[in-house]
C-alpha cells in the first residue's frame, strides 16, 4: 500500500528518535551495571527492548507503506556522568519523544491514516505512562528520600 509520503518521512524520524533512545539507555544500563546498581540496571535494560520494539514497529509501518526505513540516523546522545544526570537526560528523551509522537498522531488523523495513528497512540500511552512517569519517579524519589538513600535502593 503507498503510503502518505509525509508519513514515511516522519516516521522516519521517530524511528531515530527510537535507536537514540536505545543507544543511550544501552550505555546508560551498561553504567548502572558497571557501578553495581543491578535494579537500575534491570529497569533500563527492560527500556531498552520497549525501544527496540517501538523501532520495530516503525519500521514494520514504514516498509507497509512502502517506504524505505531509514537506520542511519540518530539524535546526539545525552551520556550522563552520574545517576541523577542520568534519569534527567533520559527523561528529555522520553518528553522529546512524546511531543513528536504527538505531533506526527495529528498528521496522521489529518491525512486519515488511522492505522499508524493507533500504533503510534500504544507508543504514545506507553511512552507517557511507563516510561516516562517511571524516570519521573526516580526523579521525585532522590528529591525525597536524597540521592545516597536512593542509591542504596538501587544495589543489587
Amino acid at each position: 500500500m503507498q503510503g502518505d509520503k509525509q508519513v514515511i518521512t516522519y516516521l522516519n524520524e521517530l524511528l531515530a528518535g527510537e535507536l537514540t533512545a536505545i543507544d543511550q539507555y544501552f550505555i546508560h544500563s551498561r553504567m548502572y551495571e558497571n557501578w553495581g546498581f543491578g535494579k537500575l540496571y534491570e529497569r533500563i535494560n527492560h527500556e531498552v527492548q520497549d525501544e527496540t520494539n517501538h523501532a520495530d514497529a516503525l519500521i514494520k509501518r514504514i516498509l507497509f507503506l512502502e517506504g524505505t526505513p531509514d537506520l542511519s540516523k540518530r539524535e546526539p546522545l545525552a551520556v550522563g556522568t552520574n545517576v541523577p544526570e542520568m534519569l534527567k537526560n533520559d527523561l528529555a528523551v522520553e518528553y522529546k519523544v512524546v511531543a513528536d509522537l504527538r505531533k506526527v498522531i495529528a498528521y496522521c488523523e489529518s491525512v486519515r491514516d488511522y492505522q499508524t495513528r493507533e500504533i503510534l497512540e500504544v507508543m504514545l500511552d506507553d511512552t507517557e505512562e511507563d516510561h516516562a512517569h517511571w524516570l519521573e519517579q526516580q526523579l521525585g524519589l532522590i528529591d525525597i528520600i536524597g540521592l545516597p538513600n536512593y542509591l542504596q535502593s538501587q544495589m543489587s
